[in-house]
């Protein structure tokens, strides 16, 4: 048997640093094994290529090792002392896993596992090395190359490491099957008395025996056809070309198995491409038999000499492809790097969508009446016409007869244990913090509204001045009191996201969101607002006003460092908040400072902002600590949440302000924006009132004519099993915590 192996290259692009907590040396430790449990056959380093020369900063650190007790390949030592600080790598490992005890093509996948060793600043020399070397991992990332992919891929992947080591390592794989050593194999070709025998059909004795070689050949078939097929693709797509023009033009199969046979059949079976209708119904058959050599028909036929015969010329054909991608790769690194990061970025939008249920709703374009005979009784809406229909018929009876947070959660648990039943075997590399246990994954169920125009300008609304009046070009006016060149033809757009936390939150509850948003845009200006912080208990136009005047404080800043290195064109300025913090968001846009930039206002992310505050809620434990906060503490905030700030209801602070699920802590009808079966039975003015501030809310996203504006609902159904049951769980913190503790959460989300 022909001794095989897969050659898995791993290139390591750039270490880029996102948010660790900790200054140091830190490294990263390549492994490999088979899926199945074979820890003795694991794979083996057999060469390192080092693209460009390493970091002269980290020239101290030392170099990469190879480590021959345990088969592992770690990268030089490299210092991180800032955040968003990149360390360029470029270096390709290339590891030998052998097929020896393995089917081929084998049926089990390979594990690779990345380590991100720690040591401390303080650390040097031999110090540093045996540091790195004894402590313990501080983080690990691994990833599964599936069967199928181990024929042949070349794939983008990011190392990403956990939520308390968040990196991105740029890193691509590059995978064939390859012969090991080259033998003196020889030909037998088959003599005439044995044709009838061998081509018609008949059964070929000791068939049995050459089973194995039959799946060699076309596994090497099937390797050598993909990588050449990708290093096709690969020039096209950079525009760059790869010499294989002499290797195409002497790629003939119809020879390679052609010699054998003997020659009487296999010139007729060549020649014989297109037989006619005259011609033997022998020759027919011998003519269809040739066309194809890869059928198992055909390839059972022959001796197992001539089978590793022709596996080691194919063999020997996949190695010289292989040199000759290797040293394409390594004269376009960054241009191949660029195309399967794109490339993967398409895939994962399919990939993961299995976590994902998508549907589709219409904006009511009618104001929500309060009228009895008005009421349509659909999942506990109610309104004039079609309020909130669906446009996909996906919602069962037993849905409608539930509560909307309940229905939701339901349809969650179902389309989960849909995923229990899936066989989940594709070509692309599988990150094993979703797919080690795919039911641990958060399930988003997502609303797309199809957006209205809006039936009229609320008078307090923060979007009517941007919308109907001019405001001052602020841009302009930065413009004439700062000294520009004549780059302002190079200008750029600012784009600004700012994060705020919720009640008693810290600056960096959103770090997780922020982090997967620098993944999709790596140059944005993020704020991580500490304007409130410790500051969350009092007035909320307080805490409004505060984050008004930091979130100006930022912008200006941001555009005169904009104007000095070579112009601005526009701004984008976005929000993301997590609970209050999205009414604190709200309060800030309806200053009079805010003004200016309004116009300038693009992505709006809540999660889990209660906009209508906890009228209505349904956690009853939830809303006795509520009233025992407000006797025992007179929280000012929280007087205001629940509607209980003024005497007169119109007067309270989330009714002006709107005039401008499993999460029990905010009612699931007010993090949504839209009704709830308990308004939709009450006829008193508390009804009335939350259907104003309801209808006032909904104008504020409603898009006008001009304008396309997109609003989405995104419910998220976390496997809470782990947490068992406690005094968490049962108000239902444990799952408005999870939003900022689940990294995967926050990958799927952005």
């Amino acid at each position: 048997m022909l001794d095989t192996y897969h050659e898995i290259a791993v290139y390591i692009h750039r270490f880029h640093n996102l948010d660790l907590f900790q200054q140091g040396w830190y490294q990263i430790k390549i492994t490999m094994n088979w899926e199945d449990g074979d820890d003795l056959i694991v794979g083996i380093p057999s060469k390192v290529v080092q693209y460009e020369a390493p970091n002269s900063g980290s020239s101290d650190g030392g170099v990469w090792k190879i480590n021959d007790v345990d088969n592992s390949f770690a990268t030089q030592p490299f210092k991180i002392k800032y955040a968003r600080q990149d360390v360029p790598l470029s270096v390709m490992i290339a590891f030998n896993v052998s097929l020896s005890n393995h089917e081929v093509p084998s049926t089990s996948g390979v594990i690779i596992k990345f380590e991100l060793l720690y040591a401390s600043l303080s650390e040097k020399g031999s110090g540093l090395q045996a540091s790195l070397s004894t402590s313990p991992p501080a983080a690990i990332h691994e990833f599964r190359v599936p069967p199928k992919a181990l024929l042949g891929i070349h794939s983008y992947f990011p190392i990403l490491f956990d939520a308390f080591h968040s990196v991105l390592v740029d890193t691509s794989i590059h995978i064939s099957i390859l012969k090991s050593v080259a033998q003196n194999i020889t030909k037998k070709v088959p003599s005439g008395n044995d044709v009838d025998g061998i081509f018609v059909g008949k059964s070929c004795k000791g068939s049995d025996r050459v089973e194995k070689e039959v799946l060699l050949v076309k596994a090497l078939l099937a390797a050598r056809d993909i990588l050449l097929e990708e290093a096709q693709k690969l020039s096209r797509a950079i525009d760059q070309s790869i010499n294989l023009t002499d290797f195409i033009s002497q790629l003939d199969d119809s020879k390679l198995f052609g010699s054998l046979f003997p020659a009487n059949v296999s010139s007729t079976a060549i020649k014989v491409q297109r037989p006619k209708s005259t011609e033997s119904h022998d020759s027919n058959e011998k003519a269809k038999i040739f066309l194809d050599f890869r059928s198992n028909g055909v390839l059972m036929s022959l001796s197992k000499d001539n089978l590793l015969w022709s596996a080691h010329i194919i063999g020997d054909q996949i190695h010289f492809l292989w040199n000759v991608f290797l040293k394409f790769h390594r004269a376009n690194k960054t241009k191949i790097t660029e195309y399967l990061r794109e490339s993967w970025a398409k895939d994962r939008k399919t990939e993961w969508s299995i976590w994902m249920v998508h549907s589709k709703v219409d904006m009511p374009h009618h104001y929500i009446s309060s009228r009895g005979d008005d009421i349509l009784h659909h999942g506990g809406l109610r309104g004039k016409g079609s309020v909130l229909r669906k446009i996909i018929d996906d919602i069962t009876p037993f849905y409608c007869s539930l509560q909307p947070s309940q229905a939701a959660a339901a349809r969650a648990e179902q389309h989960r244990q849909s995923i229990a039943q899936m066989m989940i075997n594709s070509r692309s590399i599988q990150d094993l913090q979703m797919f080690g246990d795919p039911l641990q994954v958060p399930v988003l169920i997502v609303e797309r509204v199809i957006n209205a125009p809006r039936r009229s300008y609320s008078g307090n609304s923060y979007f009517c001045d941007a919308d109907q009046k001019a405001p001052s070009n602020i841009i302009t006016e930065f413009k004439t009191t700062s000294k520009m060149s004549g780059a302002e033809q190079q200008a750029r757009v600012l784009k600004i996201v700012v994060f705020v936390h919720g009640f008693q939150g810290h600056h960096l509850d959103l770090r997780l969101v922020r982090n997967q948003w620098l993944l999709i845009d790596p140059k944005v200006e993020f704020l991580m607002s500490e304007a409130n912080e410790d500051k969350t208990t009092g007035d909320l136009r307080e805490m409004g006003n505060r984050l008004a005047k930091e979130v100006v404080s930022f912008v200006k800043k941001k555009m005169e460092k904009f104007l000095r290195s070579g112009g601005l064109r526009t701004i984008k300025l976005s929000f993301v908040g997590h609970s209050i913090g999205n009414v604190i968001i709200r309060s800030s846009l309806a200053d009079s400072i805010m003004e200016p930039y309004l116009r300038f206002l693009h992505t709006y992310l809540s999660v889990s902002g209660p906009h209508l505050g906890y009228l209505y809620s349904s956690n009853s434990l939830f809303n006795s600590g509520l009233w025992l906060l407000r006797k025992l503490k007179s929280t000012q905030c929280i007087n205001q949440l629940t509607l209980t700030d003024e005497a007169e209801l119109r007067n309270t602070f989330i009714f002006k302000l709107c005039q401008s699920c499993q999460d029990g802590y905010v009612p699931y009808h007010s993090a949504r924006i839209e009704l709830c079966p308990g308004s939709s039975n009450d006829f008193s003015k508390k009804g009335e009132i939350f259907l104003e501030m309801l209808n006032n809310c909904l104008d504020q996203i409603r898009s006008p004519s001009i304008d396309h504006r997109v609003f989405m609902r995104c419910d998220v159904n976390f496997n809470m099993s782990a947490h068992g049951k406690n005094f968490d769980t049962f108000i239902g913190r444990a799952a408005h915590i999870e939003f900022l503790e689940t990294d995967i959460f926050a990958k799927l989300l952005m």
